[in-house]
């Protein structure tokens, strides 16, 4: 009996897209960023966001973020656990996209995934927590209770670090979402597809369409759309150039946006000195409220 000739196949390879408002949208420009490895060799065409693509992120990120900032903050931190359930599950093919295409040692490869990994977890810890910390109960001359709380600043725009595909955009969205803030995140640096394959593990980890979107694309292409959209509330700005910085503090000027530049030494985000729990505070805005003691009483007592 004659056995079938096997037929050759071609890989089928990724196509690289955005992240907006919980979908996979490609570039309404049509453009193309071509990505290689260290070594020269080609990994994929990746979508190069334009000043539409922004403004369609900024749309999706405001349209969510009464839902998300509406959510009890044990449940952001649930979802910030799922996210690292995700990542963990799936290490071994970010640690070979970081080998491959960015051309990392095994180890350093791994060390990357489990950072990043732990960053989530540490971050949802906060979510629930950051409150008591930074609020306070005031004493005041009058028979009130008054209380300073934090809450989320609305939609920011995160430039996220030029190093560290994965890790930095872990640490350019965890901090400025978990108080329930949205995330447009702007990744521009060589190895964007990992970035592309961590929103896959957004978009299975119960996060909520619109919560986080992801652009790739060029910094000096959109920085000043980043800065000057009327709708933007605050950019987190990571590994911010002197022009850069010129550029957002001109821009940002017209609504009195909030602007945070964030950096550590040596460009190592790996280090404890890349996460703190004041990381979050740039992003939430102090809301003080007023209550008279009496109406808080039960019929039997007073205090």
């Amino acid at each position: 009996m004659a056995t079938k000739k096997k037929s050759a196949r071609l890989p089928v390879y990724k196509t690289f897209k955005l992240y907006v408002g919980g979908k996979f949208p490609r570039t309404e420009s049509g453009r193309t960023i071509t990505e290689t490895s260290d070594k020269g060799e080609f990994v994929a065409n990746l979508c190069r966001a334009s000043r539409k693509d922004f403004r369609m992120a900024v749309n999706a990120a405001r349209s969510a973020q009464a839902g998300w900032a509406g959510r009890a903050p044990f449940n952001r931190s649930q979802i910030f656990y799922r996210m690292g359930e995700m990542l963990e599950s799936r290490r071994e093919s970010f640690e070979k996209a970081l080998v491959d295409r960015a051309g990392y040692k095994a180890s350093d490869a791994e060390a990357e995934v489990s950072a990043s990994i732990d960053r989530l977890i540490w971050y949802g810890g906060w979510a629930d927590k950051f409150i008591q910390v930074f609020g306070n109960t005031n004493p005041v001359a009058s028979p009130h209770f008054n209380f300073t709380m934090p809450e989320a600043t609305g939609v920011v725009t995160s430039l996220a670090p030029r190093t560290a595909p994965l890790l930095g955009m872990v640490t350019a969205m965890a901090p400025v979402i978990l108080s329930g803030n949205t995330a447009i995140v702007i990744v521009d640096h060589d190895h964007r597809s990992v970035v592309m394959d961590f929103a896959e593990v957004l978009h299975c980890s119960d996060l909520p369409g619109g919560v986080v979107n992801i652009l790739t694309g060029h910094r000096d292409e959109l920085i000043k759309h980043v800065a000057g959209h009327m709708d933007v509330d605050a950019v987190a700005a990571f590994d911010a150039t002197a022009e850069e910085r010129k550029i957002l503090g001109v821009e940002a000027a017209e609504n009195v946006k909030r602007v945070h530049f964030f950096e550590v030494d040596g460009g190592d985000w790996a280090s404890d000195e890349a996460q703190s729990p004041y990381w979050i505070l740039p992003f939430v805005e102090f809301k003080t409220a007023w209550h008279p003691m009496g109406s808080m009483l039960g019929k039997a007592g007073g205090y």
